[in-house]
């Protein structure tokens, strides 16, 4: 993948880019809550067939937008992840994808939503984001040690949790077991 592919928006997180060689090239991903689809747009281009969902109508609009002008296999939808119904994803997809959304009742969803040796990939702010800025709203921010209890049963494969690119982060990759 070309860096300049992304001159025009930010580009993925670091946390995605440094472990990218975990990640299958093919399949299909999900990204929650994707906002202006930087990873969406990422795991597309790396071959992955991608829904990316947002409840904002106008960034699903940008997404829609970016993919068909690059020709990646990419849908982004409207969703309220919140609010809505998010069912019918049952065992759908290799890697799923949530950068900076928390929302804990989905996590339940997250792990059905991932086929046998998929992988889930995690990153949001840890309650001491609020000391720095924001988000300040508890609700947003992860206990110390919880994302690894919301993950579970996954396989946890890489982990941290600390003050990493100057904010304070709990991230994980995690994979649900194949079955025996």
């Amino acid at each position: 993948m070309q860096s300049h592919e992304h001159s025009e928006s930010e580009p993925p997180a670091g946390w995605l880019l440094d472990h990218e060689h975990l990640l299958p090239r093919t399949g299909s991903a999900l990204d929650v809550a994707c906002g202006r689809g930087r990873h969406a747009l990422w795991l597309a281009a790396r071959g992955l067939e991608t829904l990316a969902v947002d409840r904002n109508p106008q960034a699903v609009a940008v997404v829609n937008e970016e993919a068909v002008r690059r020709g990646l296999p990419l849908q982004a939808v409207v969703m309220d992840l919140e609010g809505g119904s998010v069912n019918g994803l049952n065992e759908a997809f290799d890697v799923i994808t949530v950068v900076h959304y928390l929302h804990r009742p989905l996590f339940p969803l997250l792990r059905n939503a991932l086929k046998p040796g998929g992988f889930l990939v995690y990153e949001t702010f840890t309650a001491a984001q609020a000391e720095r800025g924001k988000p300040t709203n508890p609700a947003f921010l992860l206990n110390v040690g919880e994302l690894r209890e919301l993950v579970s049963p996954l396989e946890i494969v890489v982990e941290r949790e600390g003050d990493f690119e100057g904010k304070m982060l709990a991230s994980v990759i995690a994979r649900r077991p194949r079955a025996h």
